[in-house]
């Protein structure tokens, strides 16, 4: 089968417009309506329903696009690992990570990082689904459980707990809470239980909600669960790493928490040389050690 012409079908197919794809690819609609047509008639079926609103994948044409996708990414693969120096960290690096440890744990730090490496890229993709990495739908994860997908090299590089907190303006007006039930007298911050967490965390916030609390905000992520104790809205159920870094959030009630929950770092096999992967690997390693320093001196006074 002609790779051009699988190449010419995937951009069509991708951008479901013959237009959008020449642009794509610099060729004319009228190029890339022959290379279609002519890879339908070698295959003998129509790959696309036209429409006036654009093109439509038939049966076969997504059976085909499922081919050229998987292709697409393994090719992507080699190129990246082909492109990798010995000597320098360049190109792009997707990263996938939960919404809660991206946003208030790697992106502030990411600084540190394009300071060493300018010339890599970073795609940050934040979602609490398990992306495929085998599969090349990201590069590296940071996962709050071991991957149970094959192929993959994995480190596990700390565990988080989830802890009560409230900021030291708050407790000023608002008394300490001694026991579970004081809590009935403060508004409890969490997530919400359908939204997709830990099930450390959930159990937690299950336990919590079992003292029939009056006042209730909860939230779909830990980022607006933190915002809103920041804000005074009362006390909340966040990861114990976000504590270290802010020095205005307060532990409450310290011997409630949730059970450890490992943090691990994994990518595909394939890129075990990678450059790019291993810079990412020992930036994010020794981010973490810096943390952890910090902490043990905050816990020694």
């Amino acid at each position: 089968m002609d790779w051009d012409k699988l190449r010419i079908f995937h951009a069509v197919a991708d951008a479901g417009s013959l237009t959008h794809a020449g642009d794509t690819l610099h060729l004319s609609q009228s190029a890339v309506s022959r290379q279609v047509r002519a890879l339908e008639e070698s295959l003998n079926t129509n790959l696309f329903h036209r429409h006036a609103r654009g093109l439509i994948l038939t049966e076969q044409g997504e059976l085909l696009f499922d081919a050229t996708r998987a292709m697409t990414k393994r090719l992507d693969a080699a190129s990246a690992r082909i492109r990798d120096s010995e000597e320098e960290v360049f190109g792009e690096l997707r990263v996938t990570t939960t919404i809660g440890f991206g946003t208030l744990w790697l992106a502030s730090r990411l600084s540190n990082f394009y300071a060493d490496y300018p010339d890599l890229n970073i795609d940050l993709m934040l979602d609490e689904r398990v992306l495929d990495l085998p599969m090349r739908e990201a590069d590296v994860a940071i996962r709050m459980k071991e991957p149970s997908q094959a192929d993959l090299v994995r480190k596990r590089l700390m565990s988080v707990r989830m802890r009560l907190y409230a900021t030291r303006s708050y407790l000023e007006t608002h008394e300490m809470p001694q026991t579970i039930e004081d809590l009935q007298e403060h508004r409890l911050i969490c997530q919400n239980l359908s939204s997709e967490q830990v099930s450390a965390g959930a159990t937690m916030v299950r336990e919590l909600m079992s003292y029939d609390l009056p006042s209730l905000l909860t939230v779909n992520n830990y980022f607006g669960c933190l915002q809103a104790v920041r804000n005074d809205l009362g006390i909340g159920v966040l990861p114990d790493y976000v504590a270290i870094d802010d020095r205005d959030l307060v532990r409450v009630l310290p011997e409630v928490e949730s059970n450890a929950v490992p943090v691990f770092l994994a990518y595909p096999e394939e890129l075990r040389q990678s450059k790019r992967i291993s810079a990412f690997r020992d930036f994010v390693v020794a981010q973490i050690d810096a943390q952890k320093k910090r902490a043990q001196m905050i816990e020694n006074g």
